[in-house]
């Protein structure tokens, strides 16, 4: 069919369809170019915040790939911590200056997060555990440990503690992420990293850097540790083992649910006082199960990051531990 325009010139469909097909040719190469440029973009921005930011620690050599360890503090226990979900080592930038005025600390950065290179194997509970374990060899960071987890890092020292049991004198579990329910049946086991999610990918030609808002909380922590921070939380690896993380999340649990007890090993449970609900509330009880010589405190006005909200709290918890810790070897 024709159509006149306001001049009473005739215009036929074809040539309305030549026309949007011709603008959506151009969109379609606007967005090619700005994907070209964000690609080429993307690696000078890593390199350059790399060299801003250098790891703190040392990177050490688990197996064909390095790990970022950064230990400071002198004595015993040393105390190592495991991050949560998608996080590193930076975001415990005021608790461990504080731990370390009373003893050794390690903090460290899961493969694929913060300074890490990326692992091949599955990201779960048990393969965590492992990576530590070799990490702590090859470092040469002798226990006894006190281990702290936080959310889902709890998975990982529970199990760390229950394939190591000599290399553990204490867990500190900080607001740990809710375990499976004993009725869970099944799940899908964890696959191999990689791939190419969305997420990603959008990392990889730089829209996540350029798009991505404000990080909560992380805003609180000190200068550097912050824009270390922010910085590696967008590069494409860390983007993609956010992913791969995630998926390995419900074998991990299960991995750790399947740890019923760790004998009298003392264990500190500490919990968010902000946006509790009952099932978290008996989760989190739930815990002290592990041990019978566990007991709660609780971070009154924090949210589920406690080390980064209420880190007085998370730092009085660690110190108990160590002394608990000392005690116990002095008797």
């Amino acid at each position: 069919m024709n159509g006149q325009n306001q001049n009473g010139k005739v215009i036929s469909s074809k040539g309305k369809g030549r026309g949007c097909l011709t603008w959506l040719g151009r969109i379609m190469l606007l967005i090619i170019g700005l994907s070209i440029v964000g690609y080429i973009y993307e690696p000078i921005v890593e390199a350059a915040e790399m060299k801003a930011y250098p790891p703190p620690g040392q990177m050490v050599d688990v197996g064909g790939y390095h790990l970022h360890i950064h230990c400071t503090g002198t004595g015993s226990p040393t105390v190592v911590v495991e991050s949560g979900w998608g996080d590193m080592s930076a975001s415990w930038g005021w608790v461990q200056p504080e731990v370390a005025k009373t003893t050794r600390i390690c903090t460290y950065d899961r493969a694929g997060m913060g300074w890490s290179e990326l692992s091949p194997e599955p990201r779960t509970a048990r393969e965590y555990a492992k990576e530590l374990h070799t990490l702590l060899v090859k470092a040469n960071e002798p226990g006894p440990y006190v281990l702290v987890g936080h959310s889902m890092g709890g998975f990982t020292v529970i199990v760390y503690a229950h394939d190591y049991p000599d290399e553990v004198s204490g867990l500190v579990l900080v607001d740990t992420q809710d375990l499976p329910t004993s009725n869970v049946a099944t799940y899908r086991p964890a696959p191999k990293p990689g791939g190419t999610p969305i997420p990603a990918l959008l990392a990889r030609i730089g829209l996540v850097r350029l798009l991505g808002g404000p990080l909560g909380s992380v805003e609180n922590l000190p200068d550097g540790d912050k824009q270390a921070y922010t910085a590696f939380a967008v590069a494409p690896r860390s983007v993609q083992t956010f992913i791969d993380e995630l998926k390995g999340m419900p074998e991990g649990g299960a991995q750790a649910r399947a740890v019923t007890s760790l004998g009298s090993l003392p264990i500190i449970v500490l919990s968010r006082g902000k946006d509790q609900d009952a099932k978290h509330t008996a989760a989190q009880t739930a815990l002290l199960q592990l041990s019978t010589n566990s007991q709660q405190l609780f971070a009154e006005q924090s949210g589920h990051p406690i080390h980064i909200e209420q880190p007085q709290d998370a730092i009085a918890a660690i110190v108990k531990m160590v002394e608990i810790v000392r005690q116990a070897i002095q008797k």
